[in-house]
């Protein structure tokens, strides 16, 4: 994958960017019956929240994932590490004075969950096999 596309799609920027405007759309979107500017403000603390997540949660994993055996390292990595998520998203949230917090963290800690168990399981099969 060395064309064009496979450079953008390895690139960090483009996750992040990609992180920062989809899950900070949802947030707009799951605050839009409220006035303006909460569901911008909601917006906007979602998409950095997000971007931010999407450069730290892989690397947390792969961090926590050596201090478990085999069996734990398949579920206990992810599973610290999507709870820290979703606290983090929960306060940021109440901080910024988000009005529907429930349903705006819903998707990006959905989409996070099955992300970091998958990538995971990805990599803790390859350290087995290995």
């Amino acid at each position: 994958m060395n064309t064009t596309g496979g450079k953008i799609l390895r690139n960090t920027f483009v996750h992040v960017g990609f992180a920062f405007l989809a899950m900070g759309g949802w947030a707009l979107f799951a605050n839009f019956a409220h006035p303006m500017p909460k569901p911008l403000v909601a917006g906007f603390v979602q998409g950095v929240m997000s971007g931010f997540l999407t450069l730290v949660l892989k690397r947390t994993v792969d961090w926590i994932r050596p201090r478990f055996s085999r069996n734990p390292g398949y579920w206990a990595p992810p599973l610290i590490a999507s709870l820290a998520s979703a606290t983090f998203l929960v306060c940021g949230h109440m901080l910024a004075g988000t009005p529907e917090i429930p349903t705006t963290i819903a998707v990006p800690t959905t989409v996070s969950i099955i992300y970091i168990f998958i990538y995971n399981i990805i990599h803790q099969r390859m350290l087995k096999e290995g």
